[in-house]
């Protein structure tokens, strides 16, 4: 029982430690500019579209593709 009430207060010390760490990090974190946000994720979002569109594509053909070699 002795060591639980002394490893309580090192881990509330780790703890103030790791967000002072957090802290000092948070400000060294240098933001992309709104307009590079915008664009990279228009960028992505036309890339789910054509990817999507292509698993559709070839999901309809197999669908037709082996409609006509099964007969279903």
């Amino acid at each position: 029982m002795s060591n639980e009430i002394e490893k309580q207060p090192e881990a509330v010390s780790n703890l103030k430690k790791y967000f002072k760490g957090v802290k000092s990090e948070w400000g060294k974190i240098t933001w992309p500019m709104r307009e590079l946000v915008i664009a990279d994720t228009c960028v992505v979002l036309v890339v789910v579209l054509i990817i999507t569109l292509f698993v559709y594509a070839v999901d309809k053909s197999f669908i037709w593709l082996f409609k006509d070699i099964l007969h279903l």
